[in-house]
């Protein structure tokens, strides 16, 4: 069993039992971190499945000033020019894994994962928002009516952004109280729910740029927010996020979030799972098309879909990302020969091979099943 929090060690000799406990090619660049750089951390705790192997090395991210400095080291490092053939150099930022599953193998490169210091969450006037632009009001919205900058952090909890922006007598963002998620993931993926998205609210966020060191604003329109999509790339991090809300009825909006919530407990399944796990095929519902392929309750060893919604997969205890893997894949090919359509998975992919890859992709089809790039901040 590893031992939690254990700091990197270069001298350390090759321990069988422990794949990634040996010498490193990024702790002298990231030696600076002291025991907070965790060697051979164990990810399944972070993620909703909980399922998954560790992370070689490991740090939780306490404030913007730290996230730069590693930023510097890991360009001096050489790590974003030679992680392609050196994965030991790749990079992945997790946010509160709700939309995440990593290999068994683990992940041998650097996981960063950033702190409370990015969970704050402040309801601005709209004079002191840092968004380039703002956004016009919105359908059924008068400027008498006035509006609110919602600024929240990266790490800041989708349910908590609703639940404090109700509180405040704002209205927008209440679809956010079902989904378990962190606001990075949610605009880089663009995540949305209940006939809304982030791309509905949002009006710019902050991001930087391990790789360039470019630290800015930029605006909604920038990230060309479609379905589950933005351009923010791998090597981007999304620190802030500023929503533009309405001014609402505290108590029509409590009441709209007791009802999502109540709509999520009866159709959605608890337990260890990561919400939907394909997206919607347009003018289709994945779920719809897994129930009619007779997919519903199928499993593999540790992993089964949810008899309860059928886009959902939920994992026992000590369970497998490889058998997560597996019932995807079945779903895929028995989806795309019942109905001819290529599921496309939503659940961000991290540490499996092109080949384990590949078997999303139903053989029948040139549609990619996804996307190009595995390496998203994930929810």
């Amino acid at each position: 069993m590893t031992t939690p929090h254990r700091p990197a060690d270069p001298a350390r000799p090759v321990d069988s039992a422990h794949p990634f406990d040996t010498a490193h090619p990024l702790d002298t660049a990231l030696a600076f971190l002291g025991d907070r750089l965790r060697v051979d951390e164990p990810l399944a705790a972070l993620c909703t499945y909980k399922v998954g192997g560790a992370a070689a090395r490991f740090v939780v991210v306490q404030d913007e000033s730290e996230l730069n400095r590693i930023a510097e080291a890991l360009a001096q490092a050489g790590a974003f020019e030679r992680e392609a053939v050196q994965p030991e150099l790749s990079i992945h930022v997790i946010g509160r894994g709700s939309n995440l599953l990593v290999a068994d193998a683990g992940l041998p490169g650097l996981v960063l994962q950033l702190g409370d210091g990015f969970a704050e969450i402040e309801i601005l006037d709209s004079q002191a928002s840092e968004s380039q632009e703002s956004q016009p009001p919105k359908q059924g919205e008068s400027d008498q009516q006035g509006s609110n900058i919602l600024r929240a952090g990266a790490m800041a909890s989708l349910p908590v952004v609703a639940r404090k922006s109700v509180a405040a007598a704002l209205t927008g963002f209440e679809w956010a109280v079902g989904v378990p998620g962190s606001i990075g993931g949610a605009v880089r993926m663009n995540a949305g729910g209940h006939g809304a998205d982030m791309a509905a609210s949002l009006t710019g966020v902050h991001v930087l740029d391990l790789e360039t060191g470019e630290n800015r604003w930029v605006t909604t329109a920038v990230l060309e927010l479609g379905y589950r999509h933005s351009t923010i790339t791998s090597t981007q991090i999304v620190l802030h996020a500023e929503l533009h809300l309405a001014s609402g009825d505290r108590a029509l909006g409590e009441q709209r979030l007791a009802e999502i919530v109540s709509w999520r407990r009866e159709h959605q399944p608890g337990g260890h799972n990561a919400g939907s796990v394909f997206r919607n095929p347009p003018g289709d519902s994945a779920g719809r098309l897994i129930e009619a392929a007779n997919c519903r309750g199928l499993r593999v060893g540790s992993a089964e879909v949810s008899t309860k919604h059928s886009n959902f997969i939920q994992t026992d205890s000590a369970g497998s990302a490889d058998d997560v893997l597996e019932v995807m894949a079945q779903v895929v090919a028995q989806v795309g020969n019942h109905s001819g359509v290529q599921l496309r998975a939503e659940t961000v992919l991290l540490g499996f091979t092109d080949e384990q890859r590949s078997r999303l992709r139903w053989p029948n089809t040139t549609t990619p099943s996804l996307d190009d790039d595995p390496s998203e901040q994930a929810l």
